[in-house]
């Protein structure tokens, strides 16, 4: 199969996965939750900087509980995303059936709760926090989903309240959402009596036996990382958006193996996950997709061809933020054969380093503190996995610039001798016309 032919293949899966409603929804209600993981992430780190005169001065100042002061932002936005999610999910859907959000995110979170198993404590009744947290991340997407499908088909068959045009708007849409409301509570609660009749007695643990151990154990496997990381590059070969295709249904994976590692860093206990967000986020992309900080690194200090000289420049500065849509449409890598070569070797190489130290011990897991994909590398080796994971990411840096530079030295000098190329002027050219000859 040549590279067309795979263009062909490729192309329209790309396109119909990143138009395709549900995951357009997902990757929203992720949008919508980052923000505060990152917010709680940076409380979490409060907690665990590792220096202890910085700890026994904050023992010394709050008490020796003194943790618990700002780990209480962690429990409320990592420990409860699903919430989140939930209204993200349900908002978007939502907004693409053109029915009232609030109303279909208002329904969505009930549904949801319904669902959710109570717990007893003496005489009191209460909902785990840890339901809201990874433990329930499939269930509330899967229950945001279907929700606003209920919410919108009876809209759909006209079973809504229709009040009079004089009464106020507001007080109309609440009436309509009434019988659709009605029925996704009746359908949901229906749901959770047949999940008490089976052995499962909650859809909470089926979900989480059935579907999302098995996806959790697939996605933090190193076989099925380097398959997903080679498709995002191959959609990226063709000027597809590949990290937005692949986040869609990757990322609820990945972040709730990072809740899983910060969980587990909380505790004190052994962190389970080497593949996470973190992984993929500061250990595989360094520098953006494709890990092109050493593409970046070459433009800018050994290049000869202005062309080259003034990309490295420009690229660099978001090269060290982990953006690169100047070095990928700039050099150009998409549809460049030659580039495409590091291009698609990069990720797998980089993941394959991180692994191994990982897995050998050399440098830790990473610690579930959820950063911005912006951040620097080695300042982000340094925050997720200690000194150990700055010095994984500088060896990173080296590979990837000894990868990129020989394809970069052709392209290079290619554009370098277009540039210097001597163009024959015309004059003293002798044009014989039959008997007259012109000087």
């Amino acid at each position: 199969m040549n590279f067309e032919q795979l263009e062909a293949k490729l192309t329209p899966i790309a396109y119909k996965l990143d138009a395709n409603r549900y995951l357009k929804a997902i990757k929203h209600g992720f949008f919508v939750v980052m923000p505060l993981l990152i917010i709680g992430s940076l409380f979490l780190l409060i907690t665990q900087i590792p220096f202890q005169p910085y700890l026994d001065f904050m023992a010394s100042v709050l008490g020796k509980e003194w943790t618990v002061l700002f780990l209480k932002v962690n429990d409320v936005t990592m420990n409860a995303m699903t919430i989140f999610v939930i209204l993200g999910i349900a908002g978007e859907l939502a907004k693409y059936y053109q029915v009232d959000r609030y109303s279909a995110q208002a329904a969505a979170v009930v549904a949801f709760l319904i669902l959710t198993p109570l717990s007893q404590q003496d005489s009191a009744s209460f909902l785990p926090l840890e339901n809201f947290g990874a433990a329930g991340l499939f269930v509330g997407m899967i229950t945001a989903i279907l929700s606003v499908e209920t919410f919108r088909w009876i809209i759909k068959k006209g079973w809504i309240i229709k009040m009079p045009d004089t009464v106020p708007n507001n007080v109309a849409v609440s009436f309509s959402a009434l019988i659709p409301g009605f029925f996704v509570i009746a359908v949901f609660n229906l749901i959770r009596i047949g999940f008490f009749f089976t052995p499962y007695e909650t859809a909470q643990n089926f979900i989480f036996e059935v579907l999302q151990i098995p996806l959790l154990a697939l996605g933090s496997s190193l076989p099925a990382t380097l398959l997903i990381l080679l498709l995002e590059a191959l959609l990226w070969s063709f000027g597809i958006h590949g990290s937005n295709v692949i986040g869609a249904v990757m990322q609820p994976i990945w972040i709730a193996l990072t809740a899983e590692n910060a969980t587990a860093f909380v505790n004190g206990e052994p962190l389970p996950n080497i593949v996470n967000n973190q992984f993929y986020s500061n250990f595989v992309k360094v520098g953006g997709s494709s890990a092109t900080i050493g593409l970046a690194l070459a433009c800018l200090f050994f290049s000869k061809s202005s062309q080259f000289k003034a990309l490295g420049k420009l690229s660099f500065a978001p090269a060290i933020f982990n953006i690169n849509e100047p070095l990928v449409f700039g050099t150009p890598i998409v549809l460049n054969p030659l580039m495409l070569i590091p291009f698609i070797i990069a990720p797998l190489l980089m993941c394959l380093v991180a692994y191994t130290a990982m897995a050998l011990g050399l440098v830790p897991l990473a610690n579930g503190v959820n950063l911005p994909w912006t951040m620097p590398p080695i300042i982000a080796g340094l925050m997720v996995c200690g000194w150990r994971g700055a010095v994984l990411q500088i060896v990173q840096i080296a590979l990837s610039f000894g990868l990129y530079y020989p394809f970069f030295k052709m392209e290079d000098t290619k554009a370098y001798q277009t540039e210097t190329q001597v163009v024959t002027p015309l004059t003293d050219v002798t044009v014989d016309l039959g008997e007259k000859v012109i000087n």
